[in-house]
């Protein structure tokens, strides 16, 4: 069952083919050493798995390492950190010990157990009453690195020195990134699939020597075009060929020249009954379950709407994405631990331990959500064979992505920013680090927020002042703090976060703009004061955004729920509050449109507008079939006033023309879609939009009309 739309709507890909698998869907089913930089991969045309598929390497925990202590700190970063953080442990001092220097210790902490291998990987295997236990979702080799990792002596991973990442190349590789769309290398993608499947929506990719990957689409016959590049030696490959064969070769690019046409296999369907309802389903290997979004690998798991719904709210805000999550197996007491620190420490579960009233749910939806996730993502659970989405059609297919390795892991990568100059500023949330992308070379300079010593080093809003010498605005969440930066000094100034949560605006005369409890608050770009307040009627603005002529503010609900937001307008000090009935729409974070209404991503699948001419508010809901398993963490207008969303916990970005009703949907190359803050270069015809990826990388992408 598709939500329904305000409008009419126009649909640009294959509505009824999404809707059959939704359908299906809903009836229930159960799913499931240093890394090689992309330039050395050996030229094969097929092979078992692919080693360049990125999400395969986050599930498999070897993004910045193959084993050793590098990948056992990338286990820490996502299995250990968040309880055993000397941050939290300050905070309260217990019950998790901080493990820094553990082997210098004579016995462990809580057990009082010898320090050795033995006993150390038994504690991570069995847990204890606080401790979940990990032996049925790490396998011996992953306890072995993390185990590695804390005897080395580099214990404990904070933020404050992150791993390299092994396929950032752009420094030590000098290699143009091309900006153009078309002219360049082109063939023809043939399967082996039957008559009447079409090859069309296939992404095609080349991997430059810098490692920053171009990719573009299959038309209906089969035919692609890559930008002009420069020319010389390149990977090309198939990104997430789901049903086909891992597609890999090495290409020479000299101008426009015609490629050999790549021939995809389809994948083997693992002794699945071709007579079965299943025929056309894959099989649940960790390979090709690396490729699906979130929303599909929900979709595909078996349990009621309600269920499902209720995991989606409380654990589906934009944090981290659904993987994370669902590439796990506990048994029922560890899911509870888990659900217990997610559920009930609010904002400060990066700062403290002292248990809160949840904002996420009910006591009887945490206990649900443990027995769902006990029933699907338990020990021994075998996956079902696995559907997909459609591959995407028509004008769906029409946009070149590029996308820019960063240099480090681990970063929680968080908002995207440009400057005068054609630099992409990124901030990272749980690292110190943050940095400014040459995007025609790739290469990434990076700078350290200053932070304090006493809070999780990270920022969070970052924003380009390009009216004023493109001074670098951010805000440190944890240490509480404005930061200004300024590029051409390396200075940095630090005033107080005089507002209540970690978004701010910056609006056309320089101010800052924030909100507090009760009410918008103006900032003094100076000193860091609030200078002016409006009362606000909600209780809390998640984001703030200031129109560009500097007319209006406006700030959608909790990040969590809620179904208002409100709206300023700063000449006269009007407020309006504004709601969506008894839909909690869940407004986040977006922007103003150049007629002067406020859009925001919202948590319940909606782009929600709020119309400053009528005093309306109005959520517009896309026509996909997946809308009830994924949301909008943001949404940004362009120049022209259409809407850009990354579709949080899906495969792609969606754009949205409310002037015609038009909807495109953009499928990525990989299967995320986890865009916390778009930038739009609006100086291009088409407009180029930008993120940066919570999972670690810059995107770019450049629609063709």
């Amino acid at each position: 069952m598709k939500r329904p739309t305000q409008r009419p709507l126009t649909i640009l890909f294959t509505l009824a083919a999404a809707m059959t698998l939704f359908a299906v869907g809903r009836m229930g089913r159960s799913a499931q050493a240093q890394a090689a930089p992309p330039h050395s991969q050996a030229s094969v045309a097929s092979a078992a798995t692919d080693d360049l598929q990125r999400s395969y390497k986050i599930n498999t925990y070897t993004v910045a390492a193959e084993s050793g202590v590098v990948r056992g700190e990338t286990i820490y970063y996502y299995k250990c950190w968040m309880c055993h953080n000397k941050f939290t442990i300050a905070a309260n001092h217990g019950p998790a010990p901080y493990l820094q220097d553990l082997y210098k210790q004579a016995t462990l902490p809580i057990s009082g157990d010898p320090v050795n291998e033995a006993t150390l990987t038994a504690v991570i295997k069995d847990g204890n009453a606080m401790m979940p236990s990990f032996r049925t979702t790490l396998s011996d080799s992953d306890v072995a690195d993390l185990v590695s990792y804390l005897r080395s002596g580099k214990c404990c991973e904070e933020g404050t020195d992150p791993p390299p990442n092994p396929w950032y190349l752009a420094a030590t590789h000098p290699w143009p990134v091309p900006n153009s769309v078309s002219g360049g290398a082109r063939g023809i993608v043939r399967t082996t699939a039957g008559p009447g499947n079409s090859p069309e929506g296939i992404k095609v990719q080349l991997i430059a020597p810098n490692a920053v990957r171009t990719t573009v689409y299959t038309n209906e016959e089969g035919y692609y075009e890559f930008p002009k590049m420069q020319a010389g030696e390149y990977t090309l490959r198939i990104a997430t060929p789901l049903e086909f064969k891992p597609y890999r070769r090495t290409v020479h690019i000299d101008g426009a020249n015609k490629l050999d046409d790549i021939m995809l296999e389809n994948a083997s369907l693992g002794g699945i009954d071709a007579a079965s309802s299943d025929a056309e389903a894959l099989p649940a290997t960790p390979e090709i379950e690396a490729q699906l979004s979130g929303a599909e690998i929900l979709w595909n798991l078996s349990g009621t709407d309600q269920e499902k719904d209720t995991f989606r709210r409380a654990c589906g805000s934009g944090c981290h994405s659904y993987p994370q999550i669902l590439r796990n197996r506990y048994d029922e007491r560890s899911w509870g631990l888990i659900v217990d620190r997610m559920f009930n420490y609010g904002n400060a579960i990066l700062m403290t331990r002292v248990k809160g009233t949840s904002e996420r749910g009910s006591p009887e939806g945490q206990k649900m959500i443990v027995k769902w996730l006990a029933k699907v993502r338990g020990p021994g659970m075998v996956d079902a064979p696995l559907h997909v989405f459609p591959r995407p059609r028509g004008a769906s297919t029409r946009m070149v992505v590029t996308e820019y390795e960063l240099p480090r892991q681990l970063l929680s990568a968080h908002d995207v920013s440009g400057d005068t100059k054609g630099n992409i500023w990124y901030s990272s949330h749980k690292s110190r680090y943050f940095g400014k992308l040459d995007p025609r070379t790739g290469i990434i300079t990076e700078y350290a927020a200053p932070g304090i010593p006493t809070a999780v080093p990270g920022t969070h809003r970052l924003v380009v002042d390009q009216k004023r010498n493109d001074t670098v605005w951010l805000s440190e969440p944890w240490a509480k703090k404005l930061t200004k930066f300024d590029p051409s000094t390396g200075q940095f100034t630090q005033m107080p976060l005089n507002m209540g949560n970690f978004n701010f605006a910056l609006s056309p005369d320089g101010s800052i703009w924030g909100n507090d409890t009760g009410g918008a608050v103006k900032i003094d770009p100076e000193t860091g004061k609030v200078v002016q307040t409006y009362p606000m009627e909600g209780r809390s603005s998640y984001d703030n955004t200031v129109s560009d002529d500097g007319n209006f503010w406006a700030g959608g609900g909790p990040s969590t729920g809620g179904n208002y937001a409100e709206i300023l307008d700063i000449r006269t000090g009007e407020m309006k509050l504004l709601d969506t009935g008894t839909r909690l729409s869940g407004p986040s974070r977006g922007g103003f449109d150049p007629y002067g209404n406020a859009w925001f991503g919202g948590k319940n699948g909606s782009l929600v507008e709020i119309d400053n001419k009528a005093g309306k508010m109005r959520e517009f809901f896309a026509p996909i079939g997946y809308t009830p398993y994924t949301d909008f963490y943001e949404a940004m207008p362009d120049k022209n006033g259409e809407v850009w969303a990354g579709v949080l916990h899906g495969r792609g970005m969606l754009r949205y023309n409310p002037h015609t009703d038009r909807w495109t949907e953009y499928v990525l190359p990989e299967p995320f879609g986890h865009d916390r803050r778009t930038w739009i270069d609006n100086t291009t015809t088409p407009v180029t939009v930008w993120y940066v990826d919570y999972q670690g990388y810059i995107v770019r992408l450049q629609p063709m009309d």
